[in-house]
């Protein structure tokens, strides 16, 4: 009866917490206006390729400020799960076959077709994912499933926060899958040990090898470090993962296998599909993304 009793008062006063600490960030960040120039900026910027999406994804793009105002109530609603309510996707079961499942009142579910991909990740290869909805919680999901995961990231600062991200939130069960690998020599490593290497694809790179795509109908500057790493070893596989959510109390686990051959603009195509869907769960619109082939956006 003890464990009984404890357990759903911890996780009510957990949720509870990351409500309070959601509703007022999100006031405060309306206030101030985070990021609002920049979000305005590249929602004009892609706008044309993206006010053809039929539904409710059109309808969000009408209105800037509504557009504005609900991108941030998502970001806060997750920045909120991740400090408080990480612990619950950490509790997840190993087998697939125990999907779906219900832990700290939420539904956790394997969508279908994916647990084949799932399964063929525990190999390692490469995961590409992006700043789309609650993706920093499908790091602990993918080590719970068995998947050997290791997530490049960049330190932040100060060194005290990073060790909290590092020791604590990305971490499940002492294994740490957050990784500071800085040459190519390392990430060849990492996949010749069998591990998942994982790599946000979605962010304006700024480097001489950088490659040229398109995203959302607009030219990018592509991270150049998935093609080079296939270079070396192409016979590596290559995964995305997305999670879906459901009336924030659902949420659905995605994985697909994509095309090696080019591989940007297989991801692009992936991204530009998931923004489609619902624009206001990309949070790479508060990121000057088209920054390297179209500046003057951010002037």
């Amino acid at each position: 009866m003890k464990k009984w009793y404890i357990v759903p008062v911890k996780t009510f006063f957990c949720k509870i917490c990351a409500a309070i600490f959601s509703c007022t960030v999100y006031r405060f960040l309306r206030v101030v206006g985070w990021k609002r120039s920049t979000v305005y900026a590249n929602l004009h910027h892609v706008s044309n390729a993206l006010l053809c999406v039929k539904g409710e994804g059109g309808q969000q793009l009408q209105n800037p400020k509504a557009f504005y105002c609900e991108l941030l109530c998502h970001l806060v609603r997750h920045v909120g799960e991740l400090l408080f309510c990480f612990g619950f996707f950490k509790r997840l079961p190993a087998a697939l076959s125990a999907y779906p499942c219900r832990v700290a009142g939420w539904n956790f579910d394997i969508a279908e077709g994916s647990a084949d991909v799932l399964e063929k990740m525990r190999d390692g290869g490469i995961f590409l994912t992006a700043h789309y909805g609650n993706y920093e919680a499908i790091g602990p999901w993918l080590c719970c499933l068995g998947i050997p995961l290791k997530a490049s990231y960049i330190p932040v600062k100060p060194a005290w926060l990073n060790r909290i991200l590092e020791g604590r939130i990305r971490a499940v069960d002492g294994y740490r899958y957050s990784v500071d690998a800085r040459t190519p020599r390392e990430f060849l490593r990492l996949l010749d040990e069998g591990k998942l290497f994982c790599l946000l694809a979605d962010q304006d790179s700024r480097i001489p090898s950088a490659t040229d795509g398109i995203f959302l109908g607009k030219p990018v500057c592509n991270n150049p470090l998935p093609e080079f790493l296939l270079k070396y070893r192409p016979e590596t596989p290559v995964f995305v993962c997305w999670m879906e959510e459901r009336e924030k109390v659902t949420k659905v686990l995605h994985a697909v296998e994509i095309r090696r051959e080019s591989v940007m603009d297989s991801f692009n195509d992936w991204l530009g599909e998931r923004i489609a869907e619902n624009p206001t769960l990309w949070y790479g619109f508060t990121h000057r993304r088209f920054m390297s082939k179209a500046p003057e956006r951010y002037e």
